[in-house]
This record gives C-alpha cells, sequence and structure tokens, in this order.
C-alpha cells in the first residue's frame, strides 16, 4: 500500500505508475473520495470541539438557558451521526481504491509491456553442446521411469504429475540441499501453513489481483498459498519489532498452488507450468532504508545463483520491466535456466523488492531508537529453488547418450552417494 501523502503531493506519478505496470486504477476518483474524508473528518474534530464546549457551558446556565443550549447539543449530535454515517459508507470506496494503486518502480527499471522486453543483465555458466540428439525431460523421465505425467493426469487433472523413484529422490534432493544451504547463510528455517486467511493474501499483496490464480477453499474461507512469501512475509504482521532485530532473514521449503488462470495451451507440456510444486523461498525484513532494501536485493539473488551454481546450471540474470512487474514490486531480477528442450533461458526464480508497500498492508513496523518513531519495515524475497521446473534443466543438461542421467555431485549425498540414475526395471 502506497501512503496517501504520496499520491495527494503527485497523483500524475501514480497515474503514469499504474499505466506502466498494467494496473487499471482511477486516481482521481481516489482523491475525490480521499478529499471528502478530510472534510468530514474536520467536520466531526469541529463537532467534538462544539460539543466539549457546550458540555461546560451548560453546567453553568440557569435552567431556561440550559434547554436551549441542550436543544443545541442534541442537534449537534444529530449532525455528527450523518457524518459518521457518510465516512462509514465512503471508507470501503477509498480502502479498495488504495488497495489497487501500484508502486513505483526504481528508476533503473526498465520501461516495458512484458517479460519480452525485460533487459538480460548477465550471462553465467556454459550452455552445453551434445554430440548426440539429446531427449527432453520428459521422454527422459518416462524412459528412467521416474515421472509420470499420464497418470498424474488421470488421477488429478491436466498439469499435474508422478515423481516417483529416482525422479522424487532428485526431487527432494535439490529442496533439502537449497535448505541446508541457507540455514549455512544464517537464514532461520521454517515449516509454514499453506492455507492462507484473505487477511493475510491482502496484506502481502496478493489480493486484490491474484485471486483468479488462487485455489479457495469457500467452506472454511481459507486460500492455497503459492509461495511460503506469504506466511514468511505475515509471520510479525500487526507487531512493532525492536530495532536490533531486524533484518529477520527466513527461509522456508513448502507446497505451493496455483490455477494458472488464463494459461490454457500455454507450456502444456511437461514439468514447466503445473499447479502444484515445492519451492524454498527466502523473505528478508528490514529497515527502512533504501540502501538496505538494495544490499538485501543483492544478497539474496547472490543467495540463488550460488545455488545454481553448484549445480553447474548455465542461467541468465535479467532486470524485470515495468509491465512485467507487480503491484508492489520496485525492482526484480529474474533468474532464468537454460533449458535444451525449449532452446531458451525461461525463468526459474524472481528476486523481489517491495520497500514498505506490504508492511503498510500488514502494519509491519519497528522503532527506530534515534526518533522513538514508528517505521514501516522493508521487506523483500526470493526463491531459492523450485522443484519440479528445475528438474527440467537438470536432466535435459545432465543426460547422457545411453539415457542415464548423471547427478550433480552436490546432491549426491542426498542421494545415498548415487551418482547416476539408469533406466529402471520394468512393472514400476
Amino acid at each position: 500500500m502506497i501512503d496517501i501523502k504520496q499520491i495527494r503531493e503527485n497523483p500524475q506519478k501514480f497515474k503514469d505508475t499504474c499505466e506502466a505496470k498494467g494496473f487499471a486504477v482511477d486516481i482521481e476518483r481516489l482523491l475525490v473520495v480521499d478529499s471528502t474524508l478530510i472534510t468530514q473528518k474536520k467536520t466531526l474534530q469541529d463537532i467534538a470541539t462544539e460539543k466539549n464546549s457546550l458540555g461546560k457551558l451548560i453546567a453553568q446556565l440557569e435552567p431556561n438557558e440550559r434547554s436551549i443550549r441542550l436543544a443545541e447539543l442534541a442537534e449537534l449530535k444529530k449532525e455528527e451521526s450523518l457524518v459518521n454515517e457518510h465516512i462509514k459508507r465512503i471508507q470501503p470506496e477509498f480502502d479498495e481504491l488504495m488497495l489497487l494503486v501500484a508502486q513505483p518502480a526504481d528508476d533503473d527499471v526498465p520501461f516495458g509491456k512484458d517479460d519480452t522486453e525485460n533487459v538480460e543483465i548477465r550471462r553465467e555458466g556454459k550452455v552445453r553442446e551434445f554430440d548426440f540428439e539429446p531427449k527432453d525431460h520428459v521422454q527422459l523421465g518416462v524412459a528412467l521411469g521416474i515421472i509420470d505425467i499420464e497418470r498424474g493426469v488421470k488421477l488429478a487433472g491436466t498439469r499435474n504429475y508422478i515423481l516417483k523413484g529416482d525422479g522424487a529422490l532428485l526431487h527432494w534432493a535439490v529442496l533439502r540441499f537449497a535448505m541446508d544451504f541457507m540455514v549455512g547463510k544464517g537464514y532461520v528455517p521454517f515449516s509454514v501453513p499453506v492455507l492462507m486467511k484473505d487477511e493475510t493474501m491482502t496484506g502481502t499483496g496478493f489480493f486484490p489481483g491474484s485471486e483468479d490464480q488462487t485455489y479457495r477453499m469457500e467452506i472454511d474461507q481459507l486460500n492455497l498459498s503459492g509461495t511460503a512469501e506469504v506466511p514468511l512475509t505475515a509471520y510479525r504482521m500487526g507487531e512493532i519489532l525492536k530495532a536490533e532485530e531486524l533484518p529477520l532473514k527466513y527461509v522456508a521449503l513448502s507446497s505451493c498452488f496455483r490455477r494458472e488462470a488464463g494459461a490454457a495451451g500455454k507450456d502444456t507440456y511437461g514439468l514447466y507450468r503445473i499447479h502444484q510444486f515445492d519451492k524454498v523461498e527466502q523473505v528478508v525484513i528490514c529497515k527502512n532504508s533504501v540502501e538496505e532494501s538494495n544490499k538485501f536485493h543483492t544478497e539474496i539473488l547472490a543467495n540463488a545463483e550460488a545455488v545454481m551454481q553448484a549445480l553447474e546450471l548455465p542461467y541468465r540474470v535479467a532486470n524485470v520491466c515495468t509491465g512485467d512487474l507487480g503491484r508492489g514490486q520496485v525492482k526484480k531480477f529474474d533468474i532464468e535456466a537454460w533449458m535444451p528442450s525449449r532452446n531458451n533461458y525461461c525463468e526459474t526464480h524472481s528476486a523481489s523488492k517491495l520497500y514498505e508497500f506490504q508492511a503498510r498492508r500488514m502494519n509491519l513496523r519497528y522503532k527506530d531508537p534515534k526518533t522513538k518513531k514508528n517505521l514501516f519495515c522493508h521487506t523483500l524475497n526470493n526463491t531459492v529453488i523450485a522443484s519440479p521446473r528445475i528438474l527440467i534443466p537438470l536432466l535435459e543438461l545432465y543426460q547422457n547418450a545411453d539415457g542415464s542421467i548423471t547427478i550433480p555431485e552436490v546432491l549426491r549425498p542426498y542421494m545415498n552417494g548415487k551418482s547416476q540414475i539408469e533406466i529402471a526395471p520394468k512393472f514400476t
């Protein structure tokens, strides 16, 4: 959420921001409602002052004069009730519009309409050149008996899958390696719920806007989370932290759920765009400082890159353009792994910086030791690893001519020392 004072001071800036990010928000209507609320609340203050003065005066008056003043007091109370009713009617519209306003991007974010206009920063690692005809991850997985999309769809519908045998072990190995890596970096590990209240989804900026991508449990009024960013960021919502507690560095491994609404016919092949996956997510909550946010944005990106480098997967880093930023994101870096079957670098990680956007919504603050004022925290988040999407480059880039898969060295301790995935026995 944005500070309304900023919108009052420069409404054109927020009109331009909403247009650049692709969000339809009536800033003019917001300012009209805001002005009305200011006027009505000022009226309430004036009424309260007049009531207080009358109350003191009435106690000193003669009976005849007192009755006149009491009548005036009664009229003031009626007017007060009407003003309160007016405020109650328009406050929800103000709150709703405020939740829709997008936060301006940093100055060094490229302007663009969608992900095709993200700007590559650098490439890391060498793309493998094959001396045989490589297979894609589905062909490899089926032949090895470690991926079963057909039965996954039979059980749960489209965009579902089953990992089994060494496929399941490789999936867990990646996640466990990433968790161990982050704990080694000093991040506090969490096991979090995946069902979230509307309040939590709104506080972290997913509502309004992502309802069509969210699985909704109507009976319980709960939502399946699409990322551990939600529970991690909201863990201390509504609290006033001590400055010495900051920064808070959290990491969680959780199952994630996304409806992929509007993605019909898009990326339907294999494990790229699916409804359920597991993800290791990192979250940082720090002081209200652009310098602090920039420092931790660099740190969380470096953490994810270190995991990719340990897996020896080639990737590139992109500066995400305005049209591909979320409502609250001021800057985002994407890591895109090289996927041979897609003949391209494809997104596997997103590192987001949000300043105080989420904290304002969640009322997450800390007490500044110098000013003694309560300030809103800054929040950041990034994928450490998400699987099974990361299995696409792992299987495809580590395949051998005979169809076996060489297991990356850093993952072998998590797979009982196994160095290869070979053709499985039949009837499994």
